[in-house]
């Protein structure tokens, strides 16, 4: 699926829409090059899942966890991780353990399109703001966004 995000009302409303389709167990993997939104999409959802407070970016932090939220939810950007087994060492299995993990750069953590509840999204610079292209894994049929 290919969504044209031509501003920031548009990324917000798609990131609505995510937000209001995530369950439990769920993997958002957000890819795209510097700059492209992934950030700000996440922002998106977490504000759909009811978050009203800052989001920082979890770039120095790897990982931000919104225990408050319904599910709970991990956010995570694994831009700076050098090799995929950082992964265990930071514990992601804990965290994701009842929770939504929206996945910056997911490709640096090993990736996680290969699991079904996986919504992985690419997104790309486009003559007209963003474009969005969505796979989803076979959780995902019937309620791709």
């Amino acid at each position: 699926m290919i969504r044209d995000l031509p501003d920031l009302a548009a990324m917000d409303a798609f990131g609505q829409r995510i937000g209001g389709l995530v369950r439990e167990g769920d993997v958002v993997a957000l890819t795209g090059d510097l700059g492209t939104g992934k950030t700000t999409l996440a922002r998106a959802i977490l504000a759909a899942l009811g978050h009203d407070g800052e989001v920082p970016s979890p770039t120095f932090t790897i990982l931000e966890v919104y225990d408050h939220l319904q599910p709970r939810v991990v956010h995570a950007d694994f831009y700076r991780l050098e090799d995929p087994g950082e992964v265990v060492e930071l514990g992601l299995d804990d965290y994701r353990d009842g929770a939504v993990l929206i996945a910056e750069w997911p490709d640096h953590a090993g990736g996680f399109a290969h699991e079904a509840n996986c919504l992985s999204i690419t997104l790309e610079r486009a003559e007209n703001g963003r474009r969005a292209i969505a796979r989803g894994g076979q959780g995902w049929l019937g309620r791709m966004p």
